[in-house]
């Protein structure tokens, strides 16, 4: 049974930096695909970033790009989120998710970008970016 556990939310100022993180349990990480979506009160679900399952391709958001980086460590199952100069609209709960998959070249970047693709989910961390 995989499990994903976010960690390292928080509270921070328009311009900051946070890191965040998920943990996974239970699985192969190396054979998985991971991604981080973002969701803010009243609205959809949004892709941030994804990463494929060696690390070599990452996929992001428009709307983050140049300011977030995702990262993985296989040896530690680990998945991480860098995100720099933070905005207010940047504020939500933060998803980890995973999906068997290590043949990245046989998807285009709209299966990253939809989390029906997504076989699991962390329970969120909430980044919330206010002065």
């Amino acid at each position: 049974q995989v499990q994903l556990v976010e960690a390292g939310g928080g509270l921070v100022q328009p311009g900051d930096s946070l890191r965040v993180s998920c943990v996974m349990s239970g699985g192969t990480f190396s054979r998985h695909a991971m991604g981080w979506f973002r969701q803010a009160p009243g609205k959809d679900r949004e892709f941030a970033a994804a990463i494929s399952w060696s690390g070599g391709t990452t996929w992001y958001n428009d709307s983050v790009k140049g300011r977030f980086t995702i990262s993985r460590d296989n040896t530690k199952k680990t998945v991480s989120l860098q995100m720099n100069n933070l905005k207010p609209e940047d504020t939500a709960v933060y998803y980890c998710a995973a999906v068997a998959d290590v043949t990245p070249q046989y998807h285009s970047s709209d299966y990253y970008y939809a989390p029906e693709t997504y076989e699991y989910w962390g329970q969120g961390t909430q980044v919330t970016v206010s002065s």
